[in-house]
Formats: structure tokens, sequence, C-alpha cells
């Protein structure tokens, strides 16, 4: 039997709620303003997951039916149970009982019932169904199609939802003196933590309950109120507005018991969907306000160094005005063509040693081809990124130049598809030069689609010439030179 070993852990679940994770407030999106005028605002948080660990039973083998039982956790250590396991049209069948559970609600006000999960030896959670007590005891019979899982049961709001809770009150375990062979496997896996149902409702007190309104329908209303309380409204309008519709007919009496449960179930499952949609629409507005806070701090930090740049090169140029008014204008300006002559030179046999370069009008061309992207992506490989950091590593040592990366692709796709991944490519490009010293100001990017291959696209050497990026170096003493013998 592999008890729970998360026992500190667990412990600490009884005796305090879990911690509230950090908490942004952000606008609703196309969200109309409050009757004060104020926009209204829901709460963006991350939801908080910790690490269980189960142990996966091997059925692969099993001829016949075989029990095991299933034991509590340290949280009920009086619960017990077992369960009959055979093999059956290629899937697991389970037929369990359970005795001397106590309410789910025990555990917290946001809990109403249990649910059955199989835990794959990947970690993955599979819903297998609803386990309702009555007078402590309950029973389920729950099919799996993996043949190597384990069996855990954990306390719910309500019968529908996706991950596992960290409230485990019961796992299996082999029978002692069983004749089967049985293979274990550890099995880690996610277990939301206690308390992020409940993170923005103002009382996660027990619902009081009676006995003529159906045990779904409480189920519904708590389902429908997480959903809320998550911003769902706002983030999954749609899938909310058909929860509290399917509410509605299940809190009405006009259909019966049967049809307020049928009503009820579909009211719980769109509520976890509009719940599920809220979460996910909310960590990416989570992660880009993080990434937007970075750019912020790289922006600020650029524009400081922009700024110092700025004032040295002020400097410079006064020293430079100074020179040429006492040497003359006239030998100030051969020097600087000389120079200028030998700093082309010198900057294009630099590049060359890393990439192949030529002398153009525009200026020097380092060509990027062959190794630099997959076919249809736009990041960078790593070959390419290492090249890309020694020619950053030159570029950055000259003061003045200009540099463009052009991004080019071969013919197979759509205009449009070529036109935007060739812009990609030529802003990756120009984003990674900057990463490596190269100063952003002057550096641009622009996509050119399929036009301009150097060649052939029927072949798949030729296409992958084809997707390039080409950085035209240009600036003073770079530009407008001859390029005869070069």
């Amino acid at each position: 039997m592999n008890r729970w070993k998360m026992i500190p852990f667990v412990t600490a679940l009884l005796v305090a709620q879990a911690g509230t994770p950090a908490v942004m407030s952000v606008p609703y999106p196309n969200s109309a303003s409050s009757p004060q005028g104020q926009p209204v605002t829901v709460p963006l948080y991350r939801v908080t997951v910790v690490q269980g660990s189960a142990k996966a039973i091997n059925y692969r083998n099993l001829k016949h039916s075989t029990e095991i039982d299933l034991l509590g956790t340290v949280l009920v250590p009086n619960a017990s149970g077992e369960a009959r396991v055979k093999s059956e049209n290629g899937a697991i069948q389970i037929a369990a009982k359970f005795k001397n559970l106590p309410p789910a609600s025990t555990f917290g006000g946001e809990f109403l019932t249990y649910v059955v999960w199989g835990i794959s030896p990947e970690g993955s959670a599979t819903n297998l169904g609803e386990l309702i007590l009555e007078k402590g005891h309950g029973k389920v019979k729950v099919s799996e199609r993996l043949q190597t899982f384990g069996l855990i049961v954990t306390a719910e709001p309500y019968f529908a939802v996706s991950q596992p809770s960290n409230v485990v009150v019961m796992e299996n375990a082999i029978r002692k003196g069983s004749a089967e062979q049985f293979e274990f496997i550890d099995a880690k896996f996610e277990l939301l933590k206690r308390g992020q149902y409940t993170l923005n409702l103002d009382s996660v007190a027990p619902m009081a309950m009676d006995e003529k309104t159906p045990f779904h329908v409480f189920q519904a209303r708590n389902a429908v109120r997480i959903a809320r309380a998550t911003g769902a409204s706002a983030y999954a309008p749609e899938a909310f507005g058909k929860a509290e519709t399917y509410l509605a007919q299940a809190e009405s009496k006009e259909g019966g018991q049967k049809a307020r449960v049928v009503s009820a179930k579909e009211a719980v499952q769109r509520a976890e969907d509009a719940r599920l949609i809220s979460v996910q629409k909310q960590d990416v507005e989570r992660l880009a306000m993080e990434r937007q806070a970075a750019q912020n701090k790289l922006d600020e930090s650029r524009r400081e160094t922009a700024m110092a740049s700025a004032a040295e090169e002020s400097a410079l140029l006064k020293t430079r005005q100074a020179e040429i008014e006492n040497a003359g204008l006239k030998a100030r300006n051969e020097g600087l063509t000389a120079n200028n002559e030998g700093l082309r030179a010198k900057l294009m046999d630099q590049l060359n040693a890393v990439l192949q370069t030529r002398a153009t009008a525009r200026g020097l061309i380092v060509n990027m081809s062959g190794v630099l992207f997959q076919n249809g992506k736009a990041t960078l490989l790593p070959a390419a990124r290492e090249k890309l950091s020694k020619i950053a590593g030159i570029l950055s040592t000259h003061k003045g130049l200009k540099i463009e990366a052009d991004g080019f692709t071969d013919s197979n796709g759509s205009e449009a598809l070529n036109q935007r991944l060739s812009e990609q490519r030529a802003k990756n490009t120009m984003d990674f030069l900057v990463s490596q010293g190269v100063a952003s100001d002057s550096v641009t990017s622009m996509g050119f689609g399929k036009g301009n291959p150097i060649a052939t696209n029927e072949t798949a050497a030729g296409r992958q010439e084809n997707r390039r990026v080409e950085l035209v170096v240009s600036g003073e003493g770079i530009t407008g030179q001859k390029t005869a013998g070069l």
C-alpha cells in the first residue's frame, strides 16, 4: 500500500486556508462603465497548483476480475472501500464501494461532492465520475480506457471539475494476500490548491440544503457562483449565460424532479466550461502584462543608454569640429576619406570571416541563408544565433553604422503568409542583434516575402537558401564607395 506521501502538506491543509496568489485588477474586455462612471474590473490571478503522488497499478495482464482496497488518507483515516476490477471490451471496468466518508463540506464551504479520478503514469488525471454519499456510504461503477492507472477520490465543488483538488481522501491499494502479480508505477500529478475556487467569493460558508431540492441543484448553484467569481460573465459570457439559463430551469419546479436534475447537470457543465475559459483568458492577460512590464523596463534602459550615447557623441562632435578648424577643412576631409576607405575594407574582412559579405551601392550586404530558419518558421536556429552573435560583436564596435535586416522566404505558401513570415524573420534577427549589444536605434527590419530568390525554389536545398535574412550595413565610409576590386 502506498500511503499518501504528503502528510506535512495535507496536515497544513487541515488548519489553514491556502495563501491567496498575487492579484491584479484589470478591466473587463469591452466593459461598460458602472453607474458611477468607473470601469468595471475583475481581479486577475494566477491559479496555484501543487504536486501529488499516487501508485498506478498495471492491469495489462489481468486475465479475470480482481479486487483492490480503497483506503482513507490522513484526512479521513477511518474511510475504507473496495473495488472489483475487470478487463472488458478493451477497457478496465471498476465497481467500487465506499464507507465512513464525511460530507464533502467538512473540508470547506466550496466543497459539495466527491469525484473519482484515474491517474495515468504520466500524471494525467481523468474525471471518472461522481461519488454521491448516503449516510457516509456510496458506490460507483466507472470505466477507464487506460490499462495502467491509479485511483484517488477528492472532495470537489461539483461533479464536472476538470482538475482534482488537493483534498485527497482515498486512494487505491493492493489487497493483502492477493494472488495477482501487479506492477506498481509512481505517478506524479498536479492538484488544484485548496481555496482556488473561492478566491473572489465574499463567503465560503457551506450551503444550507433541504430535502426537497435535488442535490445537483445545489451543485449548479455552487458552480455558477464560482464561475461568476472567476470573471466568467466578462471573459466567457456565452458559456456563462447558458449556465445561468440552465440554473434558472433547474430552480423551477414546473418540470418535476427529473427535469430539474437534468438542467442542473447541464448548468454545472456549462459553468465549469465558462470558468476554464475565464481562467485561461486571464492567464493570457497576466502573461501579456508581465511581458509589457518587462518591455517597459527594457525600453527605459535603452532610453538611458541612448541618452548616454548621445552625450558621448555630442562631446566627440565638438572635439572633431575643433580639430577640423585647427588642421584645415581640406586636410581633414582627405584624412576622413582615407580612414573611411580603410574602415570599409576592414569591416568587410571582419564580416566575411563569419558570413558571406558583398559590397554594393547600398552598402555591405551580409547574406544569412542555408541554416537560418526551418520551413514555415521564424525562430532563429542555434547555428544562426551563433553567427549573429559574432556579427553583433563586430557591428557594435563601429559607431555610425546603420543596419537593415531584410527578410525573405521560399515560394511555399500564400503571398500574405510569406509576407508576414519574412517580416517576422527580419524582426527576430533585429531583436537578437539588439540583445547582443547593437544599438536599437541603428537597426531596422523589413520583409520582402518570396521576392528576390537567390536560388531555385524547385529543390529543397534552393528553398533553404531562399529562407534567409540579408543584413544591409551602411553609414559613413560604407555607402557610396567604389566597389571594384572588393
